[in-house]
């Protein structure tokens, strides 16, 4: 059964820094592009940043760029997502896709697999 599963959320201070973590079971992520997302409460699933299974197309969010960094550690299968300088309008919850494709979609329904999600709460 394929799996995703985020970690590594949690509450930071304005200016904190958090890093999170996406792990797949029961497939490879090499062969698959890997996607964030975030959705804060009563708003629409937004696009953070993407990694193609090449590593080589890497896109950000407006709202991120400058601030984030998306990597892949193919021994670990596992995709990162490094957030510094966090502000409190990036607290939501943060879910990982798989893409089943080589380009790095920014909508949610380009993603075949979702990972259930990790709070980052950014406040003072």
């Amino acid at each position: 059964q394929l799996q995703l599963v985020e970690s590594g959320g949690g509450l930071v201070q304005p200016g904190g820094s958090l890093r999170l973590s996406c792990a797949a079971s029961g497939f490879t992520l090499d062969y698959y592009t890997i996607g964030w997302f975030r959705q804060a409460p009563g708003k629409a699933r937004e696009f953070v940043s993407a990694i193609s299974r090449s590593g080589i197309s890497i896109i950000y969010g407006d709202s991120v760029q400058g601030r984030f960094t998306i990597s892949r550690d193919g021994a670990k299968n596992t995709v990162y997502l490094q957030m510094n300088n966090l502000k409190p309008a990036d607290t939501a919850v943060y879910y990982c896709a798989a893409a089943e494709t080589a380009i790095t979609p920014r909508a949610p329904g380009g993603y075949d697999y979702w990972g259930q999600g990790t709070q980052v709460t950014v406040s003072s």
